[in-house]
């Protein structure tokens, strides 16, 4: 009788909140994308929750430098740190993606917590380095035994569909509301691949893609990754 008791009252318990820690800048932080993520854990009765450290124009090496990151880490537990810069096309680029990742790998394998990239996309006006965006994130995730968060992928996929909803804001490099929606879509269905993304209900997610074409194009391409 005791063992079913306890066996009861360990069902009932909550599951553990995932703790995400995001590192990177305004590619990350516009439109308080990881807010965006802790609402998707919530409607698939998830508990996300997310810490930034976040600032205008940084790369990951600052970052390292500043030394916040360090002292959180101490501090905190975290399940996941994903890291974002710049789009990174460039050899000077990659070359950060994967030495400076390598260093917060160092840092994340002190605390038992998972390394993530968060591939970025290039501006519009940049839009013919692309590939390099994507084989350089690549390439970095698979040289620090990293997780790779693909919102590159997407977006660019995504592109090729006319007559959407754009992923980019009224500057060309941010992402509007759609976009942010996008990588954090992208995001969580990495960390939960089970989860049924079919049964999003587009009502809820009008207030950042308010077109229900976009949106389940969205979710119907998010599904191959």
């Amino acid at each position: 009788m005791k063992k079913l008791l306890y066996l009861l009252l360990f069902l009932q318990l909550p599951v553990q909140a995932q703790q995400i820690l995001f590192i990177g800048n305004s590619l990350t932080y516009m439109n308080n994308m990881p807010k965006m993520l802790e609402y998707i854990g919530k409607q698939h009765g998830v508990t996300i929750k997310t810490k930034s450290l976040c600032y205008p124009n940084y790369a990951i090496i600052n970052h390292i430098n500043e030394g916040k990151l360090q002292k959180l880490l101490a501090k905190k537990q975290f399940d996941y740190l994903i890291i974002q810069q710049g789009p990174s096309s460039q050899a000077e680029g990659k070359k950060m993606l994967v030495q400076d990742g390598a260093t917060i790998k160092a840092f994340c394998e002190q605390y038992n917590t998972k390394l993530g990239y968060f591939m970025v996309w290039p501006s519009i006006r940049y839009y013919h380095t692309f590939d390099k965006v994507i084989e350089n994130h690549k390439s970095a995730a698979k040289q620090n035994n990293a997780l790779l968060f693909p919102v590159g992928n997407l977006w660019k996929e995504y592109n090729t569909y006319k007559g959407k909803e754009s992923l980019y804001s009224l500057d060309n490099f941010h992402p509007s509301t759609t976009g942010s929606f996008a990588a954090a879509l992208t995001i969580f269905h990495q960390l939960y691949p089970t989860k049924n993304l079919q049964q999003l209900p587009f009502k809820k997610y009008k207030k950042w893609v308010a077109n229900e074409d976009s949106f389940n194009l969205l979710v119907q391409l998010i599904e191959k990754y």
